[in-house]
């Protein structure tokens, strides 16, 4: 029987996944939980040792001359202080130890709590891994608490071994022992296609035996023509679909753009459960599209492949299974090479058939019009920077020309460097046409970059004042009047007397007919100056345009579609703080 600590049973279920089966435990109240459980499961070698700085040393003695890794385990406060001689034994001789501290309440730090110190990272540099495991109080926690302890469990051996820290906290102490199994949990694989382990012969085959293989091509600064050929080829050979967008900067022949119907304000849930995949392979930097946030609805239902260079854990999709130590291109090298498999398209026909499924309208003066227009136009081997949000959402609503180099602040999603960025990389290439496409708090937050001197002629600054943050009422954050002064920051500003007085030539436009009138000089490309179109729309409306577009095609869900208009119409008769009153009412 195990312990009802849910936080020990993700433990004592993983260090069963990883083969380690020897324990020194010390003896103590805070860490009777993972004690007793351990000591009561044929599977464990316990071995006891009161002294920790004695059970340290012990440890280091056994998994020398075992050659694998060993547990240390004791209770709070100095107790744990007592490891550090022995740890730092183990770090500087290389031995895999993992040393599994309790812990009390983290809320009570410092507030006079009995028998509690500070434990969280306390042995620094002199392990290879520290985490602190959260508490648990739903099955979000449990995700995290697992992926924490693969991450640890993974670096005893990861580029050299050693030992690594993992801190248990609890509210209080747990004596009940009634749980008969331990939970379900993922064991991470690292893998590396240079090792030719068997594991690598059963990935090959998992892959050509799977009917539905996603490819979630992340954010990429290069283009990269060997990796876009070795993706197309895998393509060919695997039952699969290459979903990317703008700012992955790969033309995939057969790709699809998910931006619009991943978008978790234009799917619905059972049309995601309808497309989901069962794996899905991603590699480079951020993913925008809602790829990500519909995954992680079903949270380890997708074995999701993470190909990362340096073999860090990265678990994007709450799915993660496998982590690949190389290069893009070496994966799918690797794995072309090793199949000789045909991709039936079926799920890709799918795919492609629900994006080709988007009805696009005629539209109205707005953002969406404006970009639209704007984008569509940009010439072959330009670059293009698009600022947060609502510049990267819509732009890949539309189809851009071949080798357009496109990039996008989605390493932190800041506002505050968009312009200085763009033009860093205008300035590199100043053989390209450079474009630029940004809101107006964006704009305004950096807008000392317009007066540096390196600026040049080849600068094609859209900015879009539609008078404040249209996101927050996209995304519905937006409540009532007060939120245009403390949340949207509504405001009246233009930006024309500081765009001419730093020699830009300035354009702007309020309506369609003034729009393509200036877009005739602001898409040209043998301009002596950088010029600037200031576009004039209102948030609030453009917010609207995105959710009428979306409305015209979204997939229908009878019983969804039924609660969505009741709720919409409930709001609109009582309003939205009486229909949040209400709902919290009904829950009761």
């Amino acid at each position: 029987m195990y312990t009802e600590l849910k936080t020990y049973q993700i433990v004592i279920a993983l260090l069963k996944k990883y083969g380690i089966k020897h324990c020194v435990l010390s003896a103590g109240s805070r860490n009777v939980p993972f004690v007793h459980s351990v000591e009561e499961d044929p599977y464990f070698n316990c071995y006891s040792v009161v002294d920790e700085r004695s059970a340290g040393y012990f440890a280091l003695g056994l998994a020398q001359e075992l050659n694998e890794p060993v547990v240390i385990s004791c209770t709070a406060s100095t107790a744990s202080c007592n490891y550090w001689p022995p740890v730092a034994e183990a770090f500087y001789q290389g031995v895999p130890i993992i040393i599994l501290t309790s812990d009390r309440d983290p809320r009570m730090l410092g507030q006079r709590e009995d028998q509690m110190i500070d434990q969280v990272g306390m042995f620094d540099r002199h392990v290879k891994k520290a985490v602190n495991l959260p508490l648990i109080h739903d099955n979000n926690d449990e995700i995290y608490c697992q992926r924490l302890v693969n991450e640890a469990l993974l670096a005893l051996n990861h580029k050299g071994t050693g030992p690594v820290h993992i801190n248990v906290p609890m509210v209080a102490y747990n004596n009940s022992f009634n749980i008969r199994t331990l939970p379900d949990v993922t064991k991470f694989e690292r893998l590396s296609v240079k090792d030719g382990s068997a594991l690598l012969a059963e990935k090959v085959a998992e892959l050509q035996n799977a009917k539905r293989i996603l490819v979630a091509c992340g954010q990429n600064n290069v283009h990269d023509v060997a990796l876009q050929e070795s993706i197309n080829r895998f393509f060919t050979k695997y039952n699969s679909a290459i979903a990317v967008e703008y700012m992955s900067n790969l033309d995939i022949e057969s790709g699809l753009n998910f931006n619009i119907c991943m978008d978790e304000r234009y799917i619905n849930i059972n049309k995601v459960k309808e497309i989901l995949p069962d794996i899905i392979i991603s590699f480079g930097g951020n993913i925008f599209s809602g790829i990500k946030d519909q995954l992680r609805k079903f949270p380890n239902k997708v074995s999701h492949w993470l190909i990362q260079e340096n073999g860090e854990v990265c678990d994007l999709f709450k799915n993660l299974t496998t982590i690949f130590e190389c290069t893009p291109i070496e994966f799918f090298d690797y794995f072309n090479e090793h199949s000789q498999g045909a991709n039936n398209r079926e799920y890709y026909s799918m795919l492609r058939e629900y994006v080709d499924s988007v009805v696009y309208p005629e539209f109205e003066w707005s953002h969406v019009y404006a970009i639209k227009n704007m984008v569509e136009r940009i010439e072959e081997n330009s670059i293009l920077h698009l600022s947060i949000n609502d510049s990267i959402r819509i732009a890949n609503f539309f189809k851009l020309k071949k080798n357009i180099k496109t990039y996008a602040n989605i390493g932190t999603f800041g506002i505050d460097g968009c312009l200085s960025s763009f033009l860093g990389q205008s300035c590199a290439s100043r053989d390209k046409q450079s474009y630029l496409i940004i809101g107006d708090l964006a704009f305004f937050y950096d807008m000392n970059a317009l007066k540096l001197n390196s600026v040049g002629k080849n600068v094609h600054v859209l900015l879009v004042n539609n008078q404040g943050g249209s996101e927050f009422y996209f995304n519905k954050t937006w409540r009532n009047e007060a939120s245009d002064l403390h949340t949207t920051a509504r405001h009246y500003t233009h930006a024309e007397g500081w765009v001419k007085s730093n020699d830009f030539i300035y354009l702007s436009a309020g309506d369609k007919k003034s729009f393509e009138e200036a877009l005739k000089t602001f898409m040209r490309d043998d301009l002596e100056k950088p010029v600037f179109l200031e576009v004039f729309t209102e948030m609030r409306r453009d917010a609207e345009v995105i959710h009428s577009f979306f409305d015209l095609s979204r997939p229908k869900d009878l019983q969804t579609e039924t609660l969505r208009k009741s709720k919409e119409l409930i709001k609109s008769t009582i309003g939205q703080d009486r229909a949040k009153k209400l709902a919290s009412f009904l829950k009761k």
